[in-house]
């Protein structure tokens, strides 16, 4: 990237030309948030219409350099600064797939139960990376919120910023430019500092004509085993650093010796728990769960070597015999408070040995509890009774809960109508229903972590069920948890075997123990994300998969030397799916700098939010949720104050300016801020739902959960229905016209909004009907023969496998609840309390003001 000259604070376009500007500004705009490039965009704002008119104060066009709001002509301008080029691989996120070929839908016709089967591969990052060969491992598997390390505590600290790292080591390998090389170096392991027990690394260096190397990551001089003995070229480096994929490449996986084997060599164990309570009859969750399960057999892990179990439960507990010749036995466990697993050698058993009777035994479920008229259910006694299964052997536990667990071992029924009207018992304590109730399932938490038991969670509820508490044990355990509220037996059935199938096939591993190390002077300070911590420098993990992404904060216990490199490394000792033990390491150095400019330059916006929305997720049930609120607005106005105080050029106290690495980060501050996490109107399981899923939700994922993207369908090119998806619009309600249809997606989450005055032909083509009054919140979306249609239903294919997830898509219309839905989601918009974009950008400039003066 050239060095661009400095320009004038008032280098602003004359008033003869904004109108010229107004035509091109939009898509200008929506492309800069389309690809979110925090790096390559630049904004300059125009106010040219009347402030909260029901109009958008800003337009934008593109140019480099710090960002200038002038509050006294509403407006910010550009300036120019020299920018050096980051000598690590460069973040542009995209919402698109970087013209990468997408998998298409395979047996997608109507089966016996009415599913559609998504071939889900790998998520489709909406980052883009480049990899100019440095040696360090590609940031999809390790990525910092600082390019380049500041030198001193004090420096960091001065530039407000966060230093973290954002581990996702189960990437899928085709995010990646590089491929993972599996290196098998027999009962010896591999090379490692004596010292810090770090592993071999390409920025190692070797001495003594490759008779010693220098560990990077602790400065400890290591003798060379005589089997690894190389001599030195000319340069100073091994001759046969190009041959050797750890020397040379950033990430590396080693078959582990078997000192680190845990267990015999078995294929994955699988275990399900359905929810046959009463009201998972009645709402049709039962008949989903076990449809998805039914369907979901073929996909598992091990194919057909792989060993399943199934129970169901309410008030009691029944446990099925796999191994009867005919039909499943089922034995029934009364005590749920001392629970105890019966015929432990006939519960788990090998898919191709009890395929047959397995598949009879889920049909048969649902018409088996038909009349059951048992309200009650004993969740946690299920959970214990799972892991008495699994104790032994390990695995996954895939639950489907309906109701707030009653009974037994557990019982969550003591704050049952503090949940349900959202309104803790103590006012001063509200964020009290976001922690769990008690401590019996933390306790139990730890058990399932140390027998290596990762329990998966799959909540299809129409009532309040303490998300806060049944999350717990998957959040503990590598694990995730699924919600379906409320849940529709018409309409979240597909989403459920989708989200199922897409658990048991995605990239994962079991087993797993995961450390990072650093280099000398920086050390680590937290982890986030889903794990289980049982000494200081370790994460158990009983499964890992390519969705999970581990924050790893850090901070300085020394001086860094200016031009110097910091090396981070993390590896992952797992076990795969074929029952193979290996170790994954993950090696990254980035240069240190002692100059603030050169930090705020570095910065990976993306990154940052990542960071700051992971730790408020943290902090949220433990703090009144406004002061966790204040401190991001806080974070947000020491980041600018210091890159105003000490970097940008000499402007008008009026001006607010915006870093160009993080020109859009007052717009994902305020984002956050407007997230479910933070609203006092949402429901309290909602809340626990968004902090449990953003911990450990990777970058990717997580920017489009916070700000997400919005497509106008009315204007579908039918000739490339596809090309819509990177014509979005900004999230302002002044962008959403009466007449028109739009498509809004988070991810998780697929609203498609009908405007009041939708054109009756368009409403036949798109949905069938002749009236919007006909959209119901039961109604269904289908495909007809026409081009706008099959254009929709195409883009939906497109973002489901873009995010991997089977999005759960939801009809809103003007004037209805479900119309207030759509419009929360428009966070440039002033919401409750919470101000508009343009009023977000007028506060942080008097905070700033403030601050400074």
């Amino acid at each position: 990237m050239a060095n661009v000259g400095r320009s004038r604070p008032d280098d602003r376009p004359s008033e003869r030309d904004a109108a010229a500007l107004a035509t091109d500004l939009q898509k200008l705009r929506i492309n800069s948030l389309d690809h979110g490039d925090s790096r390559l965009t630049s904004t300059l704002f125009t106010r040219t219409t009347p402030l909260f008119a029901g109009n958008r104060p800003f337009e934008g066009v593109f140019r480099r350099g710090p960002y200038y709001y002038d509050s006294s002509q509403n407006m910010v301008s550009s300036g120019h600064l020299g920018l050096a080029k980051v000598p690590t691989p460069i973040s542009i996120n995209s919402s698109t797939t970087g013209g990468q070929a997408l998998p298409d839908v395979i047996g997608s016709s109507s089966s016996a139960y009415g599913l559609q089967t998504m071939d889900l591969q790998a998520n489709q990052s909406t980052d883009d990376y480049m990899d100019i060969g440095t040696g360090s491992c590609s940031p999809v598997y390790m990525r910092c919120t600082l390019n380049q390390i500041p030198c001193t505590a004090d420096l960091l600290s001065k530039s407000g910023m966060q230093l973290a790292l954002l581990v996702q080591p189960f990437a899928h390998p085709q995010l990646s430019k590089e491929p993972i090389n599996v290196l098998d170096v027999g009962e010896i392991g591999p090379v490692r500092c004596s010292h810090c027990k770090g592993y071999i690394n390409p920025f190692m260096k070797f001495i003594d004509q490759g008779r010693h190397f220098i560990c990077n990551l602790c400065g400890f001089t290591n003798e060379t085993p005589e089997y690894y003995y190389c001599s030195l070229g000319a340069d100073g480096k091994r001759r046969d650093a190009a041959e050797r994929p750890e020397l040379c490449c950033g990430t590396v996986e080693f078959t582990a010796p078997n000192s680190f084997v845990l267990r015999e060599r078995m294929a994955p164990v699988v275990f399900f728990l359905v929810d046959v309570s009463m009201n998972a009859i009645q709402t049709g969750a039962v008949a989903a769960a076990c449809s998805a399960i039914y369907h979901a057999l073929s996909d598992l892990p091990g194919g057909i070597h792989s060993r399943v179990g199934i129970a169901t439960f309410d008030s009691t507990i029944h446990f099925y015999n796999l191994r009867s010749a005919h039909q499943p036995l089922m034995v029934i466990v009364p005590d749920v408070d001392d629970v105890y697993a019966p015929l432990e050698e006939d519960l788990i058993v090998e898919l191709a040995e009890c395929h047959g009777c397995l598949k009879i035994l889920l049909e048969s479920i649902p018409t088996t509890f038909q009349n059951n008229i048992i309200a009650n259910s004993a969740y946690g006694a299920a959970l214990k009774a799972g892991l008495l299964v699994l104790k032994k052997t390990g695995g996954k536990l895939i639950a489907f809960q309906s109701v707030l667990p009653s009974s037994g071992i557990g019982s969550l029924s003591g704050r049952a109508a503090e949940g349900q009207s959202n309104i803790s018992s103590g006012e001063k304590d509200s964020q009290k229903l976001l922690q769990p109730a008690n401590g019996i399932l933390k306790t139990m938490a730890i058990e399932f972590a140390e027998h290596q038991v990762c329990v998966d969670l799959f909540i299809t509820t129409q009532t309040y069920v303490d998300v806060a508490s049944l999350s717990v044990v998957p959040r503990a355990t590598g694990g995730q948890v699924y919600y379906y509220y409320p849940f529709s037996a018409l309409l979240d059935p597909v989403k459920l075997y989708n989200d199922l199938r897409w658990n048991v096939t995605r990239a994962q591993g079991y087993e797993a123990v995961m450390r990072v190390r650093c280099s000398q002077g920086i050390q680590v300070l937290e982890y986030y994300g889903n794990f289980c911590k049982r000494i200081s420098t370790d994460l158990d993990l009983p499964a890992i998969d390519s969705e999970k992404t581990i924050m790893v904060t850090l901070k300085h216990d020394g001086k860094l030397l200016e031009k110097s490199v910091c090396s981070f490394q993390c590896a992952l000792l797992y076990t795969t799916v074929s029952g193979e033990r290996r170790i994954r390491v993950s090696t990254m150095s980035l240069p240190c700098t002692n100059m603030l400019s050169t930090l705020f330059r570095s910065a990976d916006l993306n990154a940052q939010i990542a960071c700051i929305s992971k730790q408020a997720a943290n902090e949220i049930p433990l703090a009144p949720t406004a002061q966790v609120r204040d401190r991001l607005t806080n974070h947000c106005v020491n980041i600018l104050s210091s890159y105003r105080k000490y970097c940008a050029p000499v402007t008008s106290h009026r001006q607010l300016l915006l870093p160009e690495a993080l020109t859009l980060m007052p717009l994902y501050t305020l984002a956050l801020l407007k997230s479910k996490g933070f609203r006092s109107d949402a429901k309290v399981d909602d809340r626990s739902f968004w902090l449990n899923y953003i911990l450990s939700l990777p970058i990717p994922l997580l920017i489009p959960f916070l700000y997400p993207r919005i497509i106008s369908v009315h204007n579908l090119n039918e000739k490339d229905p596809k090309d819509s998806i990177r014509h979005r619009i900004p999230l302002s309600s002044e962008h959403i016209l009466d007449g028109g249809i739009y498509l809004l997606e988070n991810g998780i989450d697929g609203l498609i909004f009908v405007g009041s005055s939708v054109h009756q032909n368009l409403l036949h083509q798109f949905f069938g009907i002749s009236s919007v009054e006909e959209i119901s919140p039961q109604f269904a979306l289908q495909q007809f023969d026409n081009p706008l249609s099959k254009g929709l239903n195409a883009i939906l294919h497109e973002i489901r496998l873009q995010r991997c997830s089977y999005l759960r898509l939801r009809f809103c219309r003007k004037g209805d609840p479900s119309g207030m839905v759509f419009y929360s989601h428009m966070v440039e918009d002033q919401m409750m309390n919470v101000p508009s974009y343009f009023g977000y950008l007028m506060h942080l400039q008097k905070q700033i003001e403030s601050k400074l003066n």
